[in-house]
Parts: C-alpha cells; structure tokens; sequence
C-alpha cells in the first residue's frame, strides 16, 4: 500500500515538475518576443520645398495623404512696355484656377481651369523615391504629368477636326535633394507633345507646321531660406529641341516664398507667360536678353483632413 502511494505521488511529481517546465519555456518565450525592439521607421528629408510649386515649375513634394490644396496661378504681361500698360500689369493676363487631393500615400490628383485657349488641365504627381534622412536613398524623385483640353469654339483660330485635335500633354521627372536646411536643389526632364499645332501655307500650297509636335526640355530649381518662413527661388528652364519656326526662348526667372502654416505666397518675375507647362515649353515667345520679363504670382492654400 505504501508503495502504492509513493508510487503515485512520484507521478504526481513528475507531472507538475513537467508542466511547471512546459510553462516557464512559453512564458520565457513571450518576454523574449515582447523585448524584441520595434522594427526601425523609415525617416525622409522634411520641407525639401514649401509646396507644390517653385515658381512655373512643380515640386518634387506631395502632402500627405488626405491634403485638399487650391491653387490661384497669375501671369500679367511683360514689362518692355514701360508705362503704357504700367509695365504689364494692365497687359493682357494668364490665369489658372486649380485644385488637388492626395486620395493615397504619395499620389496627388488635380484639375484646373485657364484662361488661355480656355483650356481645361488634369494633372498627376508621384512620389517615386524620398530622400532619406540620414543614411539610404540621397534624393526625392516623382513623376508629374497632365493633359490639356483645349475647349475654345470649333471657328477658332487653329481649325480643329476631331476631340484629339484638343489634347496637349506633359510629363516630367523631378529629382531633388535637400542639401541643408537652408538650401534645396531640384532638376526636371520634361517630354511635351500638342496633337495640333500652328502651320502655314508654302509657296506650293502645302501645310508646313511651324513647330514641332514633340518638346524636349531641361530645368534646374533653387530655394534658399532666408527666415523660417521666407525664401529666395530661382529658376531656369532650357528648351532642347529645335523647331521649323518661332523656336521657343529659355525661362530665366527670380521670386521670393513666403510660407504660414496653410499658406504658401511667391512672387517672382521671370520669361514664361502662361500658366501651364506645355504651353510655356512650346510658346514661350519672351526673351529675358531683350528684358521681356513679367511678374507673376502662385497662391497655395492646403487642408489636412
């Protein structure tokens, strides 16, 4: 009988030393999965640029996700005339009405309204690569591209046949870097293509186009931060390929930034008239060494839902 129960009480022993190992290998197990650290969260170069706009350029910037921006773009005319039209600003001037909204991480999407050729643009930004704060990928890189719709009367003066006939289309790839925190630079490759384009009649009564339907063309962009909220902007864009006629002049233009927590204000004089980029690349007609300058203004006010 005693046997029996020493017996017994041994297996019983047994058990419990079993099951007390079994629990402290789980429990050590879950302190050492719990002291695990955290996964180390990817940091990006902060305020590279103000917004989206460096005078007539974008940005490689894009808000964050769930931003709404409106956008007031203001072209007036070039200053060569002196006081008759009080150097430009009772000229003739371009305007653009635009509005954004980033639905996704890095995706911006936008429409606007001009007044030149009353044309309507929708627009798209990527950011492709970030630059990365400390060590890791050395600049940001994104994708900017849209279509205009020339919406003006068919007995205009470029005849349209068909809907296509409309359609002016530009995309561009921007790498920047932040090179200090008073210092960014950005360069941009652009490929502009208009489906219809200005001809003329030769001495045999064909149609020969004075420019061409494609445009290549070269960038180079600058902020320098002067106070935490103001900054010094240039910008210079090259024209790169060469047209049967009234090939279009480069962009030389200067402005300074100045920024709220909702805000973004530039004024700037510069070469380029219009207020979308296709049209400045193919019909930029002002030469800045003649002093064909303009002063133009961009206005940004961005909200955070």
């Amino acid at each position: 009988m005693l046997n029996s129960i020493t017996h017994k009480s041994m297996l019983s022993i047994t058990f419990l030393l079993l099951l007390s190992g079994v629990a402290s290998q789980i429990f050590a197990q879950d302190s050492t999965e719990v002291a695990q650290p955290a996964a180390k969260k990817k940091l990006y170069a902060k305020n590279t640029f103000a917004g989206n706009f460096i005078i007539d350029n974008q940005t490689v910037m894009v808000p964050i996700k769930g931003s709404l921006e409106a956008d007031i773009n203001h072209r007036f005319g070039t200053m060569d005339h002196g006081y008759e039209d009080f150097f430009g600003i009772f000229a003739g001037a371009n305007i653009r009405l635009g509005t954004s909204y980033v639905p996704i991480e890095n995706l911006q999407v936008g429409i606007g309204i001009n007044n030149f050729n009353l044309q309507v643009d929708l627009n798209a930004k990527y950011a492709i690569m970030k630059q990365a704060r400390d060590k890791g990928f050395p600049v940001s890189i994104t994708y900017f591209g849209n279509v205009a719709i020339d919406t003006r009367a068919e007995n205009s003066s470029i005849p349209i046949v068909t809907f296509s006939d409309r359609l002016s289309y530009f995309n561009e790839i921007l790498i920047a870097r932040k090179f200090c925190s008073y210092f960014s630079g950005q360069v941009g490759f652009s490929y502009t293509h208009f489906n219809n384009v200005e001809g003329y009649y030769d001495e045999q009564g064909n149609i020969k186009p004075t420019l061409n339907n494609d445009h290549f063309a070269f960038s180079a962009s600058g902020k320098f931060q002067i106070t935490p909220k103001t900054a010094i902007l240039v910008n210079y864009d090259q024209p790169l390929t060469q047209h049967p006629m009234n090939n279009p002049h480069p962009n030389l233009s200067l402005g300074f930034e100045f920024q709220t927590s909702g805000h973004a204000f530039q004024i700037f004089a510069g070469n380029y008239g219009y207020t979308i980029p296709q049209d400045n690349a193919l019909y930029n007609q002002n030469d800045y060494t003649k002093g064909q300058f303009l002063i133009g203004f961009n206005i940004s006010r961005l909200w955070n839902f």
